[in-house]
């Protein structure tokens, strides 16, 4: 598993107050209604996301604190088998709180490198990668309130402002602002949030 170079201490997930301020913000995405056993049993996509994101907070708390082995593996593999039911691929401490998935479906990928600020929304297909073949650990930053429509790729070392929305089947290859509409191969802006 890989760790985001220039995360600060203060962004991750270092005490159960924090953990839980994490997983009530991103409860809050899901209308502050957890799936039930009903969801379960009729294999409703709304909880397996849900608990894919709760077992990525929980791997999160025990990396980065280290206090229990047994209770990290157990979430880290509850996680693995999760996400590749999925097809999602997030590191551990590349998203910040109030993180939502509509839908499954496409494969997403969050790469380690990522720096993924509040309230972030993602629908299927969306790729955070690489500009290369090879690995190049170049850094992307998302600010908060920012929501990637279905099928964006995102390549290369980027700064994508706050409150960002990105268009389905869009291409970023460079910084994008604040308050930004975007669209298109490569994305250009469309227009500018009031």
């Amino acid at each position: 598993m890989g760790q985001f170079v220039g995360t600060n201490k203060e962004e991750m997930i270092q005490s159960r107050q924090n953990l839980k301020y994490y997983l009530l913000e991103d409860l809050k995405r899901f209308n502050n209604n957890k799936p039930n056993l009903k969801d379960r049993i009729l294999h409703n996509e709304v909880w397996y996301i849900y608990h894919y994101i709760r077992h990525l907070r929980y791997v999160e708390y025990y990396k980065n604190t280290k206090r229990s082995k047994i209770l990290f593996l157990y979430h880290w593999v509850k996680y693995k088998r999760l996400g590749f039911k999925l097809r999602f691929t997030i590191y551990p401490n590349t998203v910040g709180p109030g993180f939502r998935i509509y839908h499954t479906g496409d494969f997403v990928h969050i790469k380690p490198t990522c720096k993924i600020g509040k309230n972030c929304t993602i629908l299927p297909g969306v790729v955070f990668g690489n500009k290369y073949k090879d690995e190049d650990n170049s850094i992307v930053e998302v600010g908060d309130n920012c929501y990637f429509g279905l099928g964006v790729k995102v390549f290369g070392q980027v700064k994508i402002g706050n409150n960002v929305t990105i268009g389905a089947n869009a291409v970023v290859t460079k910084d994008i602002p604040d308050n930004a509409i975007v669209g298109g191969i490569p994305a250009k802006i469309i227009k500018f949030k009031n």
